[in-house]
């Protein structure tokens, strides 16, 4: 398939009735792990993930590393690859042209609660990059209005989530992924508000399931980094119970 057939394809899986699952991954490895699996429909990259693997804070990948990267696990999986491109890294229009360059055909990029009119410019900036280069990019456009909410009323960030999510989508992003735990209740009203199939969630301890999520209208839930968390956690338990006189499973599957 072409970068823009991927891409096509992408936009169509948020657009379908059943809910975007996507698994999240960090390296060629555990891309290749993931998308062996029939129900891989696409490969979201974790940037938190990513920033682990190499040493950095999550947000901090210099953008050299984060391209080479996403463009390592894009070129080594048949599906589409979304990426997670942080805030863009100052210039959204060119990270998202090096990201297509690289075969990436989506991507979250972080509003981080800027100023509305600077985080739609960013939006519009990615928007017209994808189309200079031909390819339908969906633009999961992040905002923070939860994650970074501080202590102010729910209602508050749920009419900041809204007023953001549609005008992320009227500067032509696919769909508004709002991360922080969302209850039935608040899911309900950010669909009302930003639109059926137009929002994206995280599944994290405390959120519902996708299935719930499904019901609600809801485009897309990932998974961030509690992925290579449980692979991390499954090595720390192996590396212990070596430690401990254990010996390696038998019959592992050769996934490496």
């Amino acid at each position: 398939m072409t970068t823009a057939a991927k891409a096509q394809t992408l936009v169509g899986l948020y657009d379908a009735p059943e809910i975007l699952r996507v698994v999240n991954v960090w390296d060629v490895v555990s891309a290749r792990a993931v998308a062996a699996l029939p129900e891989t429909k696409a490969i979201a990259t974790a940037g938190h993930g990513v920033a682990a693997s190499f040493g950095f804070e999550d947000g901090t990948t210099p953008r050299e590393i984060m391209i080479d990267m996403v463009g390592r696990i894009a070129a080594a999986v048949p599906v589409p690859v979304t990426a997670d491109l942080d805030d863009g890294y100052g210039d959204a229009g060119e990270t998202t042209r090096l990201a297509i360059g690289a075969g990436v055909v989506g991507a979250n990029v972080e509003d981080r609660l800027k100023p509305l009119a600077e985080s739609v410019a960013a939006v519009e900036a990615i928007v017209k990059a994808a189309e200079a280069e031909g390819v339908p990019f969906a633009l999961n456009a992040r905002t923070d209005a939860f994650v970074r909410a501080g202590h102010r009323p729910v209602e508050e960030s749920i009419a900041d989530a809204i007023q953001r999510g549609r005008a992320f989508l009227d500067a032509g992003a696919t769909a508004v992924f709002v991360p922080g735990i969302l209850d039935m209740n608040v899911t309900r009203q950010l669909v009302e508000g930003i639109g059926e199939r137009k929002v994206s969630v995280i599944g994290i301890p405390g959120a519902l399931a996708a299935s719930e999520y499904e019901k609600l209208g809801v485009a897309r839930i990932s998974y961030g980094p509690l992925p290579q968390r449980v692979a991390l956690t499954a090595l720390q338990e192996l590396a212990a119970d070596l430690y401990a006189g254990g010996v390696v499973p038998a019959n592992l599957p050769a996934l490496n």
